[in-house]
């Protein structure tokens, strides 16, 4: 049987693409589907596994599980994440890889944030816009809305009245009075 090269109608083999890409791929800022893409954890994965599920989670290839597959050791139905074959109890019992299912070191990270971190940045974000003026609020708040910056970009600003400077002209005569009292 002939080998399988890829090869073009001749036989002469392809060589190196005529133009790379001149700009990376941008998600869609406003998909849901794009933010869930991105919010699904890669764990229980071998280092090449994990490479290959973040690029499909960065490039939009990657297609989310809708309902749980059989996991191959066990044969029930407790396979949650997409492109794993083992659920997570099985993988860690035998100490393999979910997805190829060799047993090499599994690298650990590449979750996204729990809950309990989400709420306290938002905490965090909501009292430093509570501590900025108006105009600066608005403008942080529309600048993370269309995604320019994320919510550690945003400064933590601390008005205090030490550094406020009254300019009100009645404050400024109130002063003014007190002072030619004590001099009488």
């Amino acid at each position: 049987m002939p080998e399988k090269t890829s090869s073009r109608g001749s036989g002469a083999k392809k060589g190196a693409p005529k133009y790379q890409n001149k700009f990376a791929y941008t998600h869609n800022r406003g998909s849901k589907t794009t933010k869930k893409i991105l919010a699904a954890p890669v764990d229980g994965l071998c280092k090449r596994c994990t490479d290959q599920v973040m690029w499909r989670k960065q490039y939009r290839k990657y297609k989310p599980l809708t309902t749980p597959k059989k996991c191959v050791a066990c044969e029930q139905k407790k396979v949650t994440k997409a492109y794993h074959v083992l659920c997570d109890g099985c993988a860690k019992e035998k100490g393999v890889c979910a997805k190829c299912m060799d047993a090499e070191e599994i690298v650990e990270g590449h979750n996204p944030k729990t809950s309990q971190q989400r709420v306290k940045e938002q905490q965090e974000l909501e009292q430093k816009l509570a501590n900025m003026r108006e105009r600066q609020r608005r403008s942080y708040l529309r600048k993370l809305r269309r995604g320019d910056i994320v919510a550690a970009d945003v400064p933590d600003v601390c008005n205090s009245d030490d550094e406020f400077e009254y300019t009100d002209s009645e404050e400024g005569e109130d002063d003014e009075e007190g002072e030619d009292s004590d001099e009488e």
